[in-house]
């Protein structure tokens, strides 16, 4: 049972349709980053927005911009204004070019830096991956900043900014707080004022298990999505279930999260999903 008021569904409210896709554009290095140095920044912005049109072009109901090829990924505390701001610039041309709906995620678990970038391109949500308790990552010891962040989003007058954020998020160890269920993190994340719950495979690219997003739904009343693995061949079951779906390695040429977008792989998971919402 919920620990929460049931609120309007943010999926609804920002995408206008049911089981919303989400495509992701993995960045290319931002300024002060190690790789940052093999390109020039105007490289960068012209291959995210480049990305953000294919997309479009493929028929996404929404864009996630990601630091991606900022590794290694610096703890939230270590982040420059460099990388909000480079990404803020990225995010409005996205925008711009493309009109759709736009969210940010900047790693690792950089909040406060995701926020305000949110805030300066008019982004309309953004994806935390430890929102509440802890959890060890490749990066260290991850602590969820919701307290801070939503005082932050106060301060910014940016209310409008959905949270998007992840229970047992890819890539960690949740041992940490192992005597709490799946259904209790995800009650702790609702409790602690996200919009938008989302559940994960184990590694980029990892299919979801169909019982963790049903093991999150029964916990709480927010719109639960995927974060990772959805492909053509098991869409129909995923998004019967899940309200939604952010796509990254599937889309890309080859389904590699490091290469192109292939429209023609988009378009293809998309006439799935299309399927799925007739049903």
């Amino acid at each position: 049972m919920s620990t929460f008021p049931p609120k309007p569904s943010a999926i609804h409210s920002i995408f206008g349709v049911k089981k919303a896709i989400i495509g992701m554009v993995h960045s290319l290095p931002m300024p002060g980053s190690p790789m940052f140095k093999k390109y020039t920044l105007d490289q960068v912005y012209e291959f995210g927005i480049e990305e953000a049109l294919r997309l479009k072009e493929g028929g996404v109901d929404g864009i996630m911009l990601e630091n991606a090829w900022d590794l290694p990924f610096a703890k939230p505390e270590e982040l420059g204004p460099e990388t909000s701001a480079a990404l803020a610039v990225l995010g409005w041309e996205i925008k711009r070019a493309t009109g759709l709906p736009l969210g940010i995620n900047i790693l690792a678990n950089g909040a406060m830096a995701s926020m305000a970038t949110a805030k300066a391109c008019n982004a309309n949500f953004i994806r935390v991956n430890q929102w509440a308790n802890a959890y060890v990552a490749n990066e260290g010891f991850i602590e969820g900043k919701s307290g801070q962040v939503m005082r932050y989003r106060s301060w910014l007058q940016a209310d409008n900014v959905k949270v998007f954020v992840d229970v047992h998020v890819k890539h960690g160890s949740h041992a940490i707080v192992a005597d709490r269920s799946l259904a209790e993190q995800a009650r702790d994340n609702e409790f602690f004022d996200a919009d938008v719950l989302i559940a994960t495979g184990q590694r980029t690219g990892d299919a979801t298990p169909v019982s963790e997003v049903k093991g999150i739904q029964e916990a709480v009343t927010l719109p639960v999505i995927i974060g990772s693995g959805l492909t053509v061949e098991n869409c129909r079951t995923i998004m019967s279930v899940a309200d939604g779906a952010v796509v990254g390695s599937y889309i890309k040429e080859d389904g590699v999260w490091w290469k192109k977008i292939s429209v023609e792989r988009l378009k293809a998971l998309m006439d799935v999903v299309k399927e799925v919402r007739k049903s």
